[in-house]
């Protein structure tokens, strides 16, 4: 009986889909039909038919500012975030006096304002897509740091002395064993910090910027009134946006099929 119970409860995961799509479909259409009904101005609200059709229209310069603000600023930026916060966390981790100097630097870091620090990076990196892809180190480097050093500390003691019974040195410990424990903690970072990048990435190039890129699109497209361009930007970096935490997520199942966390 619990168990007919159970097999009843459970929604397949196919279905989850429909049913998304159907209530993203509703939401179009009647965002659709509201505006032209009420005669909304396009520099208020443009209709989705609108959008679609600037997005069809333009479709290549939608697709430069892609490549510009999303693979080479976002992408780049996250990865060297990334890297640069795993390294200094098992550096922190291997040394005590590191953890007391550079948490606090770190923290500091985090705590300033975007609109602050991107002029200054521009400044110091040019208005290509070096300076975006700094901004999002900085966005990014903190919140992947302190995940990474909580998977460090989630293994017990009893691990750790288990290790040491096998005569492990810190380095066979810390691959062995303590980075795989990391890795969830890791890639709950990693996920977090996927929207930071493109948040970073877009607002850094409002500060300056080629004549390419998301942030300079939208910027640009506002003072000449075209809000189906501006919309079709926001519709392109939400969907990379999905696609990005997505595929991070993919990734994680895979490398952490043994955590309870993935376990259907």
């Amino acid at each position: 009986m619990a168990v007919n119970m159970r097999l009843a409860g459970r929604t397949e995961p196919w279905m989850r889909w429909v049913v998304a799509a159907i209530f993203g479909l509703t939401v179009v259409l009647v965002w659709e039909l509201a505006v032209r009904a009420l005669n909304v101005p396009q520099v208020i609200l443009p209709p989705p038919s609108a959008i679609w059709s600037s997005l069809i229209a333009k479709g290549a310069i939608l697709r430069g500012d892609f490549v510009q603000t999303i693979l080479k600023g976002a992408l780049t930026g996250w990865l060297l975030g990334a890297a640069a916060a795993i390294l200094t966390a098992v550096a922190i981790d291997r040394s005590p006096f590191l953890q007391r100097g550079l948490l606090p630097i770190g923290n500091f870091v985090a705590a300033l304002p975007i609109v602050g620090i991107a002029p200054i990076l521009v400044m110091w990196f040019g208005f290509d897509w070096q300076s975006k892809a700094a901004v999002v180190v900085v966005m990014v480097f903190f919140p992947i740091l302190v995940n990474m050093m909580a998977g460090l500390a989630a293994t017990d003691a009893l691990q750790r002395d288990q290790m040491a019974t096998w005569s492990a040195g810190y380095w066979q410990a810390l691959w062995k064993l303590r980075l795989p424990a990391a890795l969830p903690f890791l890639f709950n970072g990693l996920k977090i910090t996927t929207t930071l990048a493109l948040i970073g990435a877009i607002v850094a190039e409002f500060f300056g910027s080629p004549t390419q890129g998301m942030g300079f699109r939208i910027s640009t497209s506002v003072g000449q009134l075209d809000l189906p361009l501006v919309w079709a930007e926001i519709l392109v970096a939400a969907i990379a946006g999905t696609l990005f935490y997505g595929i991070v997520s993919l990734i994680e199942r895979r490398a952490t099929f043994w955590h309870p966390s993935q376990r259907s």
